[in-house]
């Protein structure tokens, strides 16, 4: 959980929000929480499978964790699903 994420119920309505959100502006959105150097690597091989030209990816989001983790949260267009 994140220091935003209190309890349990937090998290569940975040979670929740950002998919009626992924549904209401028709970006798919994915988040991961990884140790530095895997998700650099993850984001590269994101934006490579899904070039931004293409599929609009960004990385929405992201927060340096405790213990060297970040969590992202990568929104593409699902154009070619």
């Amino acid at each position: 959980m994140t220091s935003r994420d209190r309890k349990p119920r937090d998290l569940a309505a975040r979670l929740a929000a950002q998919s009626r959100a992924a549904r209401a502006d028709g970006y798919k959105r994915a988040t991961f929480r990884l140790p530095r150097v895997e998700a650099r690597a993850k984001a590269r091989e994101l934006l490579e499978r899904y070039p931004p030209p293409a599929y609009m990816t960004t990385i929405e989001s992201w927060a340096e964790l405790p213990d060297d983790v970040i969590e992202f949260t990568i929104r593409r267009l699902p154009s070619a699903d």
